[in-house]
């Protein structure tokens, strides 16, 4: 199983950091409707772009009502008479990260988790355009890249893996960059999606909505639930959040009263209803503090005040006092015993004197520090047939934790049973009518499979504080059923 870093993505406005792999560069002239229109071959680059894009994000999502209702949406924002006239595909990608995003020739992209956040069709056509704003502001499609700061977890294990090729190359390989535009494009981006939505009939304040929605989500998935951790927060080099909100519902103003155009809330729920929250059941799936793959059937847990990051082939999970993790695996000859494996040359910094056999819940394992800089690191490996799994904690080396992390964790890594994997179901968004007596808590009490039930219920649904539901509504709840 390969381990890839990464970071989790909260913007409209992504683009892909592809430049490590040697097959694929992108123009670097930007990409705008004019000189696709100039030049055949930016129109066919942007069409190679399209199946590399589609990898990076975990494939297509396919569900036909689903790519029904988007259908009607970009049908209808194709219908603004002052856009130029242009057809439209979209995708929709099978990943749980926030992100939208255009290319010119009419590419757009949906993550299946921009869908589930999102309340309305209003809200989504905002969103397209936005992206497709950009385009045909000429913003072009090479824009200025940032490297988003890693988390520490994939920071400091990493190091102790540098002479692991294999690893670095799949580390490299999978991180996502944001890549944003300026200030003044965005806000530009902004101005003009919501007079394209308000034209077309859509209510203009639902750009102002989805981008308080997409602020509140992302504190939401903070790691140090800091609303102030800027390192976390793409809209640290965006304009200010309450700014752009500010902005958007003066534009939105300019259509009339909140309450103006149509929402489309009705056939949007039906679209989504049923879609897939969260992680694949490729990827495993974390319930709290425990990491249960169905497809390779392995488990762990981590200890309390751990958050842990699953995205596409990679787990890490970080703690406090700078304590770090990272789960991968390894095809390891079971004719090499795992002693002789952590001192086989892929393990940077290993102190051979602590090299130690163990077993684990009844499967052949091993364990050794290393260090590397001001870290150090206890690396646990096992066997399960011909899987070797690799544990490893890392922790500054003045801490007293490292021990009792590691063995807390290594020691709760087991194979699940067939009953188990069996029982182990994705979640979905599922839609649910309100009746009389039921409250915003009844139904964050049926949510399984997330934490945080109350608060999260209240994103998913735009409920702010203090707001309550009536009979009739309609809501999402997040489900295994």
């Amino acid at each position: 199983m390969a381990v890839l870093a990464g970071v989790f993505a909260l913007s409209g406005c992504q683009a892909l950091d592809m430049s490590s792999d040697p097959n694929f560069k992108p123009s670097p002239n930007p990409m705008t409707v004019d000189t696709v229109t100039r030049s055949d071959s930016l129109a066919n680059l942007a069409r190679r772009q399209h199946p590399k894009i589609v990898q990076t994000y975990g494939g297509e999502y396919s569900d036909p009502k689903l790519e029904r209702m988007l259908a009607r949406v970009v049908g209808k924002l194709s219908q603004d008479p002052q856009n130029p006239s242009q057809s439209y595909r979209i995708t929709i990608l099978d990943s749980p990260s926030i992100n939208a995003f255009a290319l010119p020739g009419g590419y757009l992209y949906v993550t299946r988790g921009i869908l589930a956040l999102a309340s309305d069709s209003a809200e989504i056509a905002a969103v397209l355009a936005h992206e497709m704003a950009h385009v045909t502001a000429n913003h072009g499609l090479e824009r200025q890249r940032r490297e988003a700061e890693a988390t520490l977890a994939s920071r400091v294990v990493d190091e102790v893996l540098s002479s692991d090729r294999n690893a670095q190359a799949a580390v490299w390989r999978g991180k996502l960059q944001l890549a944003q535009f300026s200030r003044n494009q965005e806000l530009e981006a902004d101005a003009i999606g919501i007079a394209t939505i308000g034209r077309v009939g859509y209510d203009p304040y639902a750009a102002a909505r989805f981008l308080q929605s997409m602020d509140a989500y992302q504190k939401f998935n903070s790691i140090s639930g800091g609303e102030n951790d800027a390192s976390l927060d793409f809209l640290a080099s965006h304009p200010n959040a309450p700014r752009r909100i500010e902005l958007a519902q003066r534009h939105a103003r300019q259509f009339g009263m909140p309450g103006t155009g149509e929402r489309d809330r009705g056939p949007f729920l039906e679209g989504i209803d049923g879609l897939l929250f969260g992680d694949k059941p490729d990827q495993g799936y974390v319930r709290g503090r425990n990491f249960l793959h169905p497809t390779l059937g392995v488990a762990f847990s981590v200890p309390e005040g751990f958050v842990i990051d699953n995205s596409a082939g990679e787990v890490v999970a970080a703690g406090p006092g700078d304590l770090a993790f990272r789960f991968d695996g390894a095809t390891v000859p079971r004719s090499l015993a795992l002693t002789d494996y952590l001192q086989d040359g892929w393990l940077a910094g290993l102190d051979t004197s602590t090299v130690r056999a163990a077993t684990i819940n009844g499967y052949e394992a091993a364990s050794a520090r290393a260090y590397a800089g001001e870290w150090q690191f206890d690396v646990t490996v096992v066997r399960v047939g011909d899987q070797v799994y690799r544990l490893l904690t890392g922790a500054p080396r003045a801490s007293t934790q490292l021990e009792p992390v590691a063995r807390a964790i290594s020691s709760s890594f087991h194979v699940l049973s067939p009953e188990e994997r069996a029982g182990l179901k994705p979640l979905r968004i599922r839609v649910a009518t309100v009746r009389p007596g039921d409250t915003v808590a009844t139904f964050a009490n049926q949510m399984v499979g997330v934490d945080r039930k109350l608060e999260l219920f209240r994103l998913l649904n735009g409920l702010g504080p203090g707001a309550n539901i009536s009979a009739g509504d309609k809501v999402k709840i997040v489900t295994d059923r």
